[in-house]
């Protein structure tokens, strides 16, 4: 008799980990002296943890300090230092209490969405979509409700799609920078959507991984507009360039605070304590960091001046993020193909855009712009001589 297997091992695969399996594959084959692949398929940063918080490492082990487990939700400290944050950065009053450090923002969203939702709820999101949002909660028996979303609404959700809901969503969430497209929401928005959850009882979760990225629009933290009740989800992966040291964080309304704490000790017991160590003097590294932010301006700039030369000529507006969200439907209606075919042919991974929307997702194709800036400068002409241009 076979044995059963659960229906949460049956989630979509993320295709962004087939495309770095794939174009680690490509650069391996590589003869000696060809061109490099560069790697435009994920949201990784070239640059690593800022030199500051490395030297809190490397000081820590020197000291042979124990590192053993923390409390749950993590070093005071840190927690300490993220309140200050949100004091300096949005004005917001922040009790330490209610910061639950997390095993990066993916350990984060079943913290929040177990202790939120129950089996069978119903959580809306635009489309297009950050992949694991609805794998996640496809697992843990939760149904995602997909809001198509184009240029129109800069594929962001608005309050007139919730509002043709019926029954309404048992939760949002919201992105502001987003991924896929890099696009954010106005402040004015932002708030207007926290009053509509808080009005019909709609939990809002508010993914905020791409804040101290934004191009020209002020990112606004729900922390500071509905603290009562909606979640924030943050990370160090992004802006502090920490991605492998897998430490992000939520905050936390009042009813959540404990079922999370709960939930935190039995899943995970706590983030890596050299993590939590390192992150903390990743904030004090602002100088370092903002130098950072200035090489992506770069890349952005290079990326939005010439990929219209090479054919990519219809980009969502690139409020935030490392993003740049490209229809290509002018070039060709399978993006995965077409990704495929850029990675053998043009030495280039970037992502399909079947992997944040299932139903569109085939006429778009997403590019990072956060690896080294002399590699984002090659891309428009690479591209130009694969397509003929």
């Amino acid at each position: 008799m076979a044995l059963k297997v659960g229906k949460g091992a049956h989630a979509p695969p993320f295709l962004v980990m087939d495309v770095i399996t794939a174009a680690n594959a490509r650069a391996a084959a590589l003869p000696p002296g060809a061109p490099g692949i560069l790697r435009m398929e994920v949201g990784q940063p070239a640059t690593g943890a800022p030199a500051g918080a490395v030297e809190a490492a490397m000081r820590a082990l020197g000291a042979r300090l124990p590192m053993g487990y923390t409390e749950a939700f993590g070093l005071p400290s840190l927690r300490a230092r993220i309140a200050r944050h949100y004091a300096e950065h949005y004005g917001a009053t922040v009790d330490p209490r209610r910061i639950a450090v997390t095993v990066g923002a993916s350990g984060a969203f079943p913290l929040a969405f177990l202790a939120a939702f129950d089996r069978g709820d119903r959580v809306a999101m635009a489309a297009p979509y950050y992949p694991p949002y609805a794998n996640i909660l496809t697992a843990l028996g939760m149904e995602p409700v997909l809001l198509p979303a184009g240029p129109e609404t800069r594929f962001q959700p608005s309050i007139a799609m919730l509002e043709k809901l019926d029954p309404l969503p048992d939760g949002l969430i919201v992105a502001s920078p987003c991924n896929p497209a890099g696009t954010m929401l106005t402040p004015e928005e932002l708030r207007a959507i926290a009053d509509w959850c808080q009005a019909r009882g709609v939990r809002l979760i508010s993914d905020e991984i791409y804040h101290g990225l934004s191009w020209g629009t002020v990112a606004e933290s729900t922390a500071a507009t509905m603290g009562n009740s909606a979640v924030v989800v943050n990370s160090f992966s992004k802006y502090w360039s920490m991605t492998g040291w897998r430490v992000g964080w939520l905050v936390l309304p009042e009813d959540l605070v404990r079922p999370v704490e709960c939930l935190a000790q039995n899943m995970f017991i706590s983030t890596p304590h050299i993590s939590q160590l390192v992150a903390e003097a990743a904030m004090d590294c602002r100088e370092e960091l903002e130098g950072n932010k200035a090489r992506y301006a770069e890349s952005r700039a290079a990326l939005l001046a010439g990929l219209p030369q090479a054919g990519f000529d219809s980009i969502a507006a690139a409020d935030g993020a490392f993003y740049l969200w490209c229809d290509v439907s002018r070039l060709s209606n399978d993006s995965v193909d077409f990704a495929a075919r850029m990675l053998e042919h043009a030495g280039i991974a970037a992502t399909s855009g079947v992997d944040f929307d299932s139903g569109r997702g085939g006429r778009f194709v997403r590019f990072s712009y956060c690896g080294a800036v002399e590699d984002m400068r090659q891309a428009p002409a690479r591209l130009k001589e694969w397509l003929g241009r």
